[in-house]
């Protein structure tokens, strides 16, 4: 019978599991500001509060000399990263991607680069089209639970909607992740068509705030704008 150690642990690597649970909220508020990221986190999971964190190599030494509980580490979190840059951050999201079949190429936000920027660069999206939206991330040094990503979509300072996707648990690796999320459709007609505002942000369990970035989103009806 594992001990109260071994429970622990083992919650914390099951964490590892929750991979590509998605979810979708829409709704608008009241006064239709921006919101600060502590608000739009609490407005996103009002009540959890994620439990105490333990590093990689907290994890790896733990309970060394019980056999089972190795191989299971092993299996959930294989091998310790190599040394990074102690100057870089644990998450770092490289880029966001709309995806279409119906559009002529992808279109990619590169968000390594001066954030500022991206709030004069504007994609075009054709109305009533299916797509999707590509996160592409990497996890440098120790195990994030719980990345969320919200969208929060403004048109002339009101918010008119908003999207979290639940991206799931992740430990270190020298490959960069992908989170693709569940295909939605453009809205359409004359009403919608327009330029928007969106303000995303990448955070987890921890309140941990990755990255935040405004970026333009054109609705139209067709692709050229």
């Amino acid at each position: 019978m594992l001990g109260l150690d071994a429970c622990e642990l083992g919650a914390q690597l099951l964490e590892l599991l929750r991979l590509a649970l998605c979810a979708r909220v829409l709704l608008t508020d009241k006064d239709g500001g921006q919101l600060p990221p502590d608000e739009v986190l609490d407005e996103a999971v009002p009540t959890y509060r994620a439990p105490g964190r333990k590093s990689l190599l907290e994890i790896q030494q733990q309970d060394p000399d019980d056999e089972s509980l190795a191989k299971y580490k092993r299996v959930l979190l294989g091998p310790l990263p190599p040394a990074v840059d102690p100057s870089l951050p644990n998450v770092q999201v490289t880029r966001l991607t709309l995806m279409s079949e119906q559009a002529p190429g992808p279109m990619t936000m590169d968000l390594t680069g001066e954030l500022a920027t991206l709030k004069n660069q504007v994609f075009v999206l054709k109305e009533g089209v299916d797509y999707k939206v590509k996160i592409t991330f990497k996890v440098n040094k120790e195990i994030v639970s719980g990345l969320k990503c919200l969208h929060h979509t403004y048109r002339q300072g009101l918010r008119v909607d908003k999207a979290v996707y639940m991206v799931g648990s992740y430990g270190p690796s020298t490959q960069e992740y992908e989170f693709i999320t569940p295909v939605e459709e453009a809205p359409r007609g004359a009403l919608v068509r327009g330029a928007y505002v969106v303000t995303s942000f990448f955070t987890d369990d921890d309140r941990e705030h990755h990255l935040s970035w405004e970026w333009g989103l054109h609705i139209c009806q067709d692709w050229k704008g």
